[in-house]
């Protein structure tokens, strides 16, 4: 079988691009004909349908990028398929998703909501992303890398240390994480949150409003905000080096820093809704808050990125939700019994370890597209 796969190529550290990547990765290792192409460049990918003659052409991506990841290659007579998250809703392209043999998703709560946005799901199938389990590993906190992690951070030796990783600390639920700690006080060891976030403009209001909680909550000292550029070089190391993963995110298709802190051996605090139902397990490899408040909207403003006129106002018929909000008093709660308990974090840690291999592992989840592929062929 021959497959292109379409995605931001070559990879920036961001998730939609290492998803992608560890797909490629995993289909060239299990013996796979594949190559990688830029999902917008048009060029590149006619010139590998015209000497290539793919298979299938996997692209990765939301449903903004149908464009790039559908209508381009059906356009030359290729098998168009699309391995898509979801963004809270679906507002364009639904006739064009329709309409397709085969649409992946990354979890059920995707394919879940784009049936909820009006599209068929009996053409639907989860493919969980990828997790590369040789780089991800548990290592020692005496690793000198992992050490220096921590140093650079200003953790000190004696200091627990809990990380969120995102575009911003809000989306991944870490303004909640921030109040339950100001609320523990000295029910938990000493600790210190560090917050990894990507440095560019749309975040950085956030950012700084971020930062102004914990100052004003009290926590400012003991929280750190780490807002440079990293590669992937550096990720297995940033979760080595904590001892709790913290993410009970707003909006969550998938959840791979999650997986990837699993596979890193350590336990995760998320919240009990969207694709972390499907990565993690409640009391075996994570605890995860109850939903508070779910947001919903009545309309959005939409523009080209989704295939529409700048300002594009699109009212919908019932309110939709377009994000959560984990429970304050259950993180807090879960936070307690996490720092209290070195043996539970180390147990969950185990835990997630081995799911993180035997079911996310980037190898298995090409062997899985391949036998999609194969499964519902046309």
């Amino acid at each position: 079988m021959k497959i292109l796969v379409l995605y931001s190529y070559p990879p920036a550290p961001g998730g939609l691009a290492t998803q992608g990547d560890l797909l490629y990765k995993g289909l060239l290792e299990i013996g796979v004909d594949a190559h990688a192409a830029h999902l917008r460049s048009d060029v590149e990918k006619e010139w590998y349908y015209r000497w290539f003659q793919p298979d299938a052409v996997v692209g990765v991506g939301f449903w903004g990028d149908v464009p790039d990841l559908v209508l381009h290659p059906q356009r030359f007579g290729m098998r168009a398929v699309p391995w898509l998250l979801a963004d809270g809703y679906v507002v364009n392209y639904r006739e064009v998703l329709e309409r397709l043999p085969l649409m992946l998703v990354t979890s059920d709560w995707v394919g879940e909501t784009f049936i909820r946005d009006g599209i068929r799901g009996d053409h639907t199938v989860t493919l969980p992303v990828g997790c590369d389990t040789d780089a991800f590993v548990p290592r020692s906190q005496d690793d000198p890398k992992v050490r220096a992690v921590r140093e650079v951070l200003g953790v000190a030796p004696d200091e627990l240390m809990i990380l969120t990783v995102g575009g911003d600390t809000a989306s991944k639920g870490g303004r909640g994480v921030m109040e339950a700690l100001a609320n523990l006080g000295k029910e938990v060891p000493p600790w210190r949150y560090v917050c990894k976030v990507w440095p560019q403009k749309r975040t950085e209001v956030q950012n700084a409003l971020d930062m102004e909680l914990a100052r004003a909550i009290g926590i400012g000292d003991r929280v750190e905000f780490c807002t440079h550029q990293v590669s992937r070089d550096l990720m297995p190391y940033l979760l080595a080096a904590c001892d709790v993963y913290a993410a009970p995110s707003r909006l969550e298709g998938f959840g791979m820093s999650q997986v990837e802190a699993g596979a890193c051996g350590k336990p995760v605090l998320g919240i009990r809704a969207m694709g972390m139902l499907d990565t993690l397990i409640h009391g075996k490899t994570a605890l995860l808050a109850d939903v508070a408040q779910e947001i919903r909207i009545t309309e959005a403003v939409l523009g080209p990125e989704s295939g529409f006129e700048p300002g594009h106002r699109i009212v919908f018929d019932k309110p939709r939700v377009s994000d959560y909000r984990a429970s304050v008093p259950d993180i807090a709660r879960h936070l307690k019994v996490l720092l209290n308990d070195a043996e539970l974090r180390q147990r969950m840690g185990t835990a997630g370890r081995q799911r993180a291999v035997e079911h996310f592992d980037y190898r298995i989840v090409a062997q899985r597209l391949v036998a999609i592929l194969q499964e519902r062929r046309p």
